[in-house]
């Protein structure tokens, strides 16, 4: 653990996360619910690339192993939040010892439970999830704390020899709100990600 978490100069998540993302349509993601539902529905416009979590905080991660296992010849990007992986830090293992090599994972780390009122999370009392992740057999990571490291992380991510890992540490502000109302029904986001996925 890192006595310096709380020290550290955070991005401003609205610029960091499409500078680290790039274009979107890169990739098939899975999206973790909360912040990263909001970051990837504006990054998007609510894509039909894009399946956005509600209301399954945990799952984002295990979803997207899933779907990288199951398209290996398709570029899969976890986009989630550092109380999502807190939840299931199991699935970090998982895809360690599955090294899937289409599969990389984005944290958008703000230290916080922002969206049940604002609680510090166990990063933001040192917990580090990139050295997690580096200890769980993923052997590309990067953390992701200035503007200037943001070009290095975003090619980790179209990387094809292993699975990738990127930590990017945001400010408590909350999430761009996007242009376009996500649709939360989840027989029409099914129907829509499967779609992209075939298509």
């Amino acid at each position: 653990m890192s006595s310096d978490t709380q020290n550290i100069k955070r991005l401003d998540r609205a610029e960091a996360v499409p500078a680290l993302i790039g274009n979107p349509d890169d990739f098939l993601i899975i999206a973790g619910l909360a912040g990263p539902a909001k970051d990837i529905g504006a990054l998007t416009k609510d894509g039909d690339n894009a399946f956005i979590f509600a209301g399954a905080m945990g799952g984002a991660v295990t979803t997207a192993l899933g779907l990288a296992l199951a398209q290996p010849d398709k570029r899969v990007l976890c986009v989630t939040g550092d109380g999502d992986l807190l939840m299931s830090l199991g699935a970090l293992a998982t895809v360690g010892v599955m090294q899937p090599t289409n599969l990389s994972i984005v944290c958008v780390d703000n230290a916080l439970y922002q969206e049940t009122g604002g609680q510090t999370s166990h990063t933001g009392m040192g917990v580090d999830l990139a050295t997690v992740a580096s200890g769980c057999g993923i052997a590309t990571t990067r953390d992701a704390t200035t503007a200037e490291e943001i070009a290095d992380a975003a090619q980790v991510l179209r990387q094809s020899n292993g699975p990738s890992f990127v930590l990017l540490r945001v400010s408590d502000a909350p999430p761009p709100k996007s242009e376009v109302r996500r649709i939360l029904q989840a027989s029409v986001t099914k129907t829509r990600f499967m779609n992209a996925l075939h298509g």
